[in-house]
């Protein structure tokens, strides 16, 4: 995968239980002397001091000295962080981007009401409410703060259109918008199905099953499930998806914490992907959910994970609201894999070692470059509960078959231009200019898939968008780099003019991962000798 995004806290809900009679004897003298420390401060401290302020850090700090995921939310925060995994948001259904000062409409949302009233990709906004909202300097939240508000509620917009000669006004009437944690699903090849999901969430069983459908009617037979950078969300969301996966009941995960008696979660035994072969890939920004659906395929011999050993978020949270409408979203329990791994990585030695021992994956020499950087602790091998193979606890689900990261496209050059974000703000000029070219020239993706090439003209023009940002062109190493950055920039291309789908149809071509993921599942005899039996 070529555009990553690390995601190192994935988020479960679950209700704790708590003693709360002990918890008020245990807790009664020591909140007052938190809070008379507090009102001393405020009282009479020599200087003026931010005391709600204080209290958060007090709050942070006292966390952070816990675990790496006990965590504090500010109350601006909380809605924001729950938004992805509730699965909407309410507001008037649009994907924009803001281009030159300018609010571009990318896509409205499929079914939204911005689509309802004719809203359409290309479209430019130029009031909001009767407040002017081009060449202002406005910012993306100011836009979101705009747009976003109550259903029902009703939002007055003027548009700019390309050939009319009048500005349109449209009144828009919010209603609830989706949030997809699926973002891509679609056939490799004629047997084998691909989807994407970079989040676990309160719609994804019912996205599965939508997506499954579809691919059903192209006779898919087996599946590969990239959970890569999928950094987590609602266990029980792992759980629905590995029920497709099992033909009898079977333990998929349980929990254990101090105050958090033993929970044991099982496979329904209704799995309608009970003999599809399958295979799950993962990175080490795979988190929380995604090492419980993986753990549950890898303990079962299931299936084949490939890819690089996960991120290690074995600890299980429960939100805690404070009266100001913050959150505490505290660790009450630990999850493990059915053959008993607890998956979490140690933090023995706090916080900062914790996030170091994380980023060293990266450095030169790294597991993500090699396999055999990989902890392999002798203390904490496990037998997989069919086959009998080892498997390893002690930080992450360790993958069946490595595959390290490609870094052979990269260059000095490129990564400047990654880092500048020009392919992103290349593209939205681009896709924005010739939008009614494309789409009259490719009359479908697959057309455009095929046949669709940057001009010399274009190609020169990213590069001088480069050159104007800072980034001194190279041309040796723009060779190197050329097929990756040509691929990258026809997939910001098909995602601009279709969907997200198209993106992951075009940038999957140069996949390392994939690749091998193809090869293993299209080869019964590999497939059976990875996991250790005959199926």
């Amino acid at each position: 995968m070529k555009i990553r995004i690390i995601t190192l806290i994935g988020i479960v809900i679950l209700v704790g239980l708590i003693n709360q009679t002990v918890t008020a004897q245990v807790l009664t003298e020591e909140t007052f002397k938190v809070g008379r420390t507090l009102s001393l401060i405020d009282a009479n401290y020599v200087d003026s001091v931010n005391v709600s302020k204080l209290a958060e850090d007090m709050i942070i700090s006292t966390l952070k000295k816990l675990d790496p995921h006990s965590t504090y939310i500010s109350a601006k925060d909380v809605k924001e962080m729950n938004e992805p995994l509730i699965g909407n948001f309410e507001g008037i259904g649009v994907q924009f981007d803001i281009l030159h000062d300018t609010i571009i409409i990318v896509e409205p949302i499929t079914g939204g009401p911005s689509e309802k009233v004719g809203i359409r990709a290309g479209d430019r906004i130029v009031t909001i409410n009767g407040e002017k909202v081009t060449n202002i300097g406005m910012s993306t939240s100011g836009v979101y703060s705009r747009l976003r508000g109550a259903k029902g509620t009703i939002v007055n917009i003027t548009i700019f259109r390309k050939g009319e000669k009048e500005v349109l006004d449209f009144t828009i009437t919010r209603d609830k918008i989706p949030i997809f944690s699926l973002v891509a699903a679609y056939m490799l090849d004629g047997a084998t199905g691909y989807i994407k999901l970079d989040k676990f969430a309160a719609t994804t069983e019912k996205e599965f099953q939508e997506a499954l459908v579809k691919l059903q009617k192209s006779k898919v037979k087996n599946l590969v499930i990239d959970l890569r950078s999928n950094g987590g969300g609602y266990m029980l969301a792992a759980t629905d998806l590995a029920n497709h996966f099992f033909a009898d009941q079977r333990l998929l995960v349980y929990l254990i914490g101090r105050k958090t008696p033993r929970q044991d979660f099982k496979s329904a035994g209704s799995g309608d992907l009970a003999n599809a072969r399958l295979v799950v890939l993962t990175d080490e920004n795979s988190a929380s959910a995604s090492e419980i659906f993986a753990g549950a395929i890898q303990d079962w011999d299931r299936g084949v994970i490939i890819g690089r050993r996960t991120f290690g978020k074995g600890l299980v949270q429960n939100g805690y609201y404070l009266t100001d409408g913050s959150m505490i979203r505290l660790t009450i329990a630990r999850y493990y894999t059915p053959t008993g791994r607890s998956i979490q990585t140690s933090y023995k030695d706090g916080y900062d070692k914790y996030m170091k021992d994380f980023l060293s994956r990266y450095s030169k020499g790294g597991e993500i470059y090699s396999a055999d950087s990989i902890p392999l602790p002798d203390t904490l091998k496990y037998k997989t509960l069919v086959s009998n193979r080892i498997v390893h606890g002690g930080g992450g689900i360790i993958p069946d078959v490595f595959v390290a990261q490609d870094t052979s496209y990269l260059s000095d050059y490129y990564r400047a231009l990654y880092r500048k974000d020009i392919f992103r703000s290349f593209v939205s000029e681009y896709a924005d200019i010739n939008r009614a070219r494309i789409t009259s020239e490719y009359k479908t993706f697959d057309d455009f898939k095929v046949r669709f090439k940057f001009t010399s003209d274009e190609l020169r023009s990213f590069i001088k968008k480069g050159e104007d940002a800072g980034v001194k062109y190279n041309e040796s190493q723009y060779r190197h780099s050329e097929e990756e950055m040509l691929l990258i920039l026809k997939a910001l291309v098909a995602s601009r003019i279709w969907q997200t789908n198209e993106y992951f149809r075009i940038i999957n071509e140069n996949d390392t991962v994939i690749e091998k993921a193809l090869q293993v599942i299209n080869d019964g005899t590999t497939y059976n000798k990875i996991l250790g039996y005959q199926r």
